[in-house]
């Protein structure tokens, strides 16, 4: 589903020349909230700003500036700002193009990344995306998100408190924290996603049913969704690790090795999930298949010990009599005739549920 509306919203731009400035995705907010952080070694300020022009003033400061835009629908002031960042109609396009693939582009005066940052919904039980846009410059990092609340609420306290590093490096070290902050939010994630996980295994052992079914296709496509967007940021990090850019100091490179390394876990991790599910289907038609035979050997042994009941009902159910039938049946003018069938017929049931129980069959 979520794929459809992506695909019916490529339909706004065609026929549009390329770098045409359109928000393309869903609005999630009522108006565009903008935040600046400076800081260097020494100081930093804070504050919301009203108008995007209010932050220019921080372009030609040696202080690294922290850009904040939540909310795209806004195009005048995406388009604003890149004018004055001078950046590529390109970019400015993609950053307006929710639902864009994970990437990262070197286009030499700065650095562009697309990546999506997740949360998990402990009210719906499902994986709510958000798509985050960063630019890396020479003293700045401006960063578009789709809607307020987002997972560098530490980066910005060790900024205030100048705690750690951040304060003593430049922006490139400020954009390692922000991709940082949002591959370990995965592992949150992925958390909630283990214990999920392990409560449906045990439902399918216990007592699976059409629901459980549908919880597993439902985990099934969010694995997928996930996968898509985890993926990529191998080759993101990569990218960005292996860049020649004067805009990346050689000691950040330490700690962009790190990021990798964690989102190759997080890959790992996601494969291992997504082949449990996969079992999961699997598990669930063995127990259908297995509590199908089940109930089919009780039918069985149940009409195996009907049959030799009904033969000898069939038998006195003729109804001979015996002047005019050339067999003697005496039993049918016997007065304890009747009780000695229905004897028959339980001393019969009993050498069979013997017999099966002899042969594990019950």
């Amino acid at each position: 589903m979520a794929k459809t509306k992506q695909i019916r919203r490529h339909y706004k731009k065609a026929g549009l020349p390329p770098g045409t400035l359109i928000h393309i995705g869903e609005r999630k907010m009522e108006s565009v909230r903008i935040t600046v952080i400076d800081y260097d070694e020494n100081g930093f300020q804070e504050k919301q700003v009203s108008k995007i022009e209010d932050c220019f003033e921080f372009k030609k400061t040696p202080t690294v500036t922290w850009i904040n835009i939540d909310g795209l629908h806004d195009v005048e002031i995406i388009e604003k700002i890149g004018n004055h960042y001078d950046f590529h109609p390109l970019v400015l396009e993609d950053i307006l193009h929710t639902g864009q693939r994970p990437k990262f582009e070197d286009l030499e005066n700065y650095l562009f990344i697309v990546l999506m940052m997740l949360r998990f919904d402990d009210d719906s039980q499902s994986i709510i995306s958000e798509q985050v846009s960063l630019v890396l410059g020479r003293n700045f990092v401006i960063s578009f998100q789709e809607n307020v609340g987002d997972v560098f609420e530490q980066i910005r306290d060790r900024i205030r408190n100048a705690k750690g590093k951040i304060r003593k490096m430049g922006s490139d070290y400020l954009m390692y924290a922000l991709l940082d902050a949002i591959v370990d939010s995965y592992f949150g994630i992925l958390e909630k996603l283990g214990e999920k996980i392990e409560s449906m295994e045990e439902e399918l052992v216990s007592d699976p049913n059409e629901k459980t079914l549908k919880q597993i296709h439902v985990l099934k496509r969010e694995m997928i969704y996930l996968r898509k967007s985890v993926w990529p940021l191998r080759e993101l990090i990569s990218g960005i690790e292996r860049n020649e850019s004067n805009l990346i100091q050689k000691a950040t490179g330490a700690y962009l090795r790190d990021v990798y390394d964690h989102t190759i876990q997080v890959i790992d991790t996601v494969e291992s999930f997504r082949d449990m599910v996969s079992g999961m289907l699997d598990i669930y038609l063995s127990s259908i298949s297995n509590r199908m035979n089940a109930v089919m050997k009780v039918l069985t042994i149940i009409a195996t010990i009907f049959i030799p009941l009904t033969f000898i009902a069939g038998i006195y159910g003729m109804n001979f009599k015996t002047d005019v039938s050339p067999w003697n049946m005496p039993e049918l003018g016997w007065k304890w005739g009747y009780p000695a069938v229905l004897l028959l017929m339980l001393i019969v049931t009993g050498i069979m549920i013997y017999y099966f129980k002899k042969k594990k069959w019950l």
